[in-house]
């Protein structure tokens, strides 16, 4: 079982917060109907807010910083009504109520009365959080994956309470999770898997998917988990009731006693810092083999291992067959210590790496196997100079469903003029090829505008029956409004050198 670090003396972050602070009051009047000075004193409020959100936090990520072993014993003060504006206007405006059915605009227009209130709640603890309302979205293999919608005011408290710790966890996650941290993209997770997997050792990749993740955290553990470093018990008890504030579907509220709700605000930060203390911590030790412990040699690496981890979704090179196959049953081991269990059908060995091809041939196998990776499969290829490359082309099966959404919605807009369609159209495109426009992609992203192309002509044609329209003139509009096909991202060792100098 996880053994919990050592506690030492409680401590507070930052300062006492100033008697009879300032509060916004609310306006008598509608906000639609403002005076022009009260229109220049709402902008100026925002970056005030900002400024003082962002001096607040940087002083408990220096805090965090250099007092590793150290629990916060004060943060909810932190949770202020500068903090909530700011977590407010953080919230995407067209975001999906929850069973509350409160809007972003409608929250807006009473806003500083609204915020006092809550804050007001929050602080007493009155607040109470709400039942969050179950969505589904259809995923890759057919099903359907649940979705928890908290109610609007859920949310703010939720992102509030997240830019808080993860001000504090930052300074603890390790360089190797990428999954929803601040400054870190998809991009950046391939880039690291693609340099470590070029420049290692590395012969052997296991692909790990852990089995119904967020619907699987035992709720138990995350609370022991937060109690590391957080020592706050106003902010563990936030944390609470949204683990059990339940999901309402066909009118029935269930609470669970596993899973984070995924959909919400906290459950990003939620899940990392379970997989920090269930996974990265022992995988890191793992790695670093016997030598740095005087352990059994059986029970750790002995060759090269890179690690990178994008949420739930794992990807560990090796340099030798017997470290990846002890490292999978230990691993199985560890989460099941932890209510977790690996994905039979998604977890797999497979030989990968810059001799895998070579070493293959000789044994008279095929090419070496592909593997899966934030939307790209990753294959074993050549440079135009006969060197080891990585190549990524975008998944067929997600290609697939965009298109078919793309087709859906062609349909719903096929009595609009052309001009809308195309400027639509090429909005879609161009958000396709900000992620997928990588080196070695260039076929599938030529591929995906042809058929993007080729969807807009069928749509077209079925507008009339008198006559069809020949495809050199549907060209001319591709050309007009479908950008070309063209790489946006550098090569991954480029992006990698800028990112970490060392």
């Amino acid at each position: 079982m996880m053994h919990e670090p050592e506690k030492s003396d409680s401590v507070g972050v930052a300062g006492k917060p100033t008697n009879k602070a300032a509060c916004a009051v609310a306006e008598p009047v509608e906000p639609r109907t403002e005076t022009e000075g009260n229109a220049d004193q709402q902008p100026t409020r925002r970056a005030q807010d900002r400024a003082s959100v962002s001096q607040a936090l940087e002083r408990v990520r220096q805090a965090a910083r250099q007092r590793k072993k150290e629990r916060f014993t004060s943060l909810l003060h932190h949770i202020g009504p500068a903090m909530l504006r700011t977590a407010f206007y953080a919230i995407k405006r067209d975001a999906a109520p929850g069973i509350d059915g409160m809007t972003w605009e409608t929250y807006e227009q009473d806003l500083d009365r609204r915020i006092e209130d809550l804050h007001a709640r929050v602080k007493c603890g009155a607040y109470r959080a709400l039942p969050s309302r179950r969505s589904y979205i259809p995923k890759e293999d057919g099903n359907k994956r649940p979705l928890a919608v908290a109610a609007l005011e859920d949310k703010i408290v939720q992102r509030a309470v997240s830019a808080v710790l993860s001000a504090i966890y930052e300074e603890d996650f390790l360089g190797f999770s990428y999954g929803f941290r601040p400054g870190r993209s998809q991009h950046d997770a391939l880039d690291a898997l693609i340099v470590g997997i070029s420049s290692r050792k590395v012969n052997f990749i296991l692909d790990a998917d852990i089995r119904s993740f967020f619907t699987e955290v035992s709720q138990e553990w995350v609370v022991r988990f937060l109690e590391h470093r957080i020592g706050d018990k106003r902010i563990i008890r936030l944390v609470q009731k949204w683990l059990r504030a339940g999901v309402l579907e066909d009118g029935i509220v269930t609470v669970e006693e596993t899973g984070t709700g995924q959909g919400s605000v906290i459950s990003p930060l939620l899940a990392n810092l379970y997989l920090h203390y269930v996974f990265d911590l022992w995988a890191a030790r793992w790695r670093r083999g016997p030598s740095a412990h005087g352990l059994d040699p059986w029970g750790e690496a002995t060759g090269d291992m890179v690690i990178v981890r994008y949420a739930d979704d794992t990807v560990i090179g090796f340099a030798h067959e017997a470290d990846a196959r002890r490292f999978w049953e230990a691993m199985r081991e560890r989460l099941r210590e932890f209510s977790l269990s690996l994905h039979p059908d998604k977890t797999r060995l497979i030989e990968f790496g810059r001799d895998a091809a070579q070493n293959r041939e000789k044994r008279g196998l095929g090419k070496p196997e592909t593997f899966k990776f934030l939307g790209f499969v990753l294959i074993c290829g050549k440079s135009r100079r006969g060197g080891f490359l990585i190549k990524r082309k975008s998944r067929r099966d997600r290609m697939r469903a965009k298109l078919q959404a793309i087709k859906e919605e062609l349909r719903q807009r096929s009595h609009l003029p052309i001009p809308d369609t195309g400027k639509w159209l090429g909005q879609l495109v161009a958000g396709y090829f900000a992620y997928h426009a990588v080196p070695t992609n260039s076929a599938a992203l030529g591929a995906f505008r042809y058929h993007v192309t080729v969807l807009w002509y069928r749509c077209l044609c079925r507008r009339s029956q008198k006559a069809r329209l020949v495809w050199s003139r549907m060209a001319q509009l591709a050309d007009e409004f479908l950008p070309r096909p063209q790489i946006l991202h550098p090569w991954p060792n480029a992006r990698f050198a800028v990112r970490h100098p060392r």
